[in-house]
């Protein structure tokens, strides 16, 4: 039996980074846990013409943030790990000094605890020192650091196509076969040359 992925998703700029992996997930039939905060469900108002009933549909179990009780919650329920996308400042803070005070804090820190992958998709620009530290602390505990920046080498003609190049980037992280984007194969593979 495949391992579900914990997806959550945050109230920062960038829903549609979630929304897409839920897409992804969902047409290759990987099985998904959402974990979709307050905040996330009002910026997916303000960013998309995405309804949050269509996003938890994309996911197999849905839980509220809440919900301290959570399969998710415990080491003992076993998940191929966690992609937070985006992931706000205040949850890679609440990560890195392991404040449980939500289910994003909480099954981010089992996932470390348990030595699971975790990938946070950090969206904040500029960064000061302080967003700095917090994803090296993060990055000491065991997370990797995966914010969605742009690569231009597969040739992206859509922002979807951008999207997708970072939601592959994640997807690589936990070995979930894709076909988002060109992979890079070399200079002289531009082209066909």
């Amino acid at each position: 039996m495949t391992k579900p992925l914990i997806v959550a998703i945050t109230g920062a700029t960038g829903v549609i980074y979630g929304v897409e992996m839920l897409r992804v997930l969902k047409k290759i039939g990987y099985p998904t846990h959402l974990i979709i905060s307050e905040s996330a469900g009002r910026n997916l108002a303000i960013e998309t013409d995405i309804s949050l009933a269509e996003v938890k549909g994309l996911a197999d179990v849905v839980y509220s943030n809440k919900d301290m009780a959570a399969a998710v919650s415990s080491g003992s329920f076993k998940t191929k790990g966690m992609v937070v996308v985006p992931c706000t400042i205040k949850s890679l803070s609440g990560i890195a000094n392991s404040y449980n005070d939500n289910l994003i804090t909480r099954a981010s820190d089992v996932c470390l605890k348990e030595r699971r992958r975790l990938v946070l998709m950090v969206r904040e620009t500029p960064l000061h020192k302080g967003h700095l530290d917090l994803m090296s602390r993060c990055a000491d505990l065991g997370a990797t650091i995966l914010p969605p920046m742009p690569a231009f080498y597969h040739g992206p003609q859509t922002i979807t196509d951008i999207i997708h190049q970072s939601v592959g980037k994640a997807l690589d992280q936990f070995d979930i076969e894709h076909d988002l984007f060109r992979r890079w194969s070399g200079a002289a593979g531009k082209n066909g040359q």
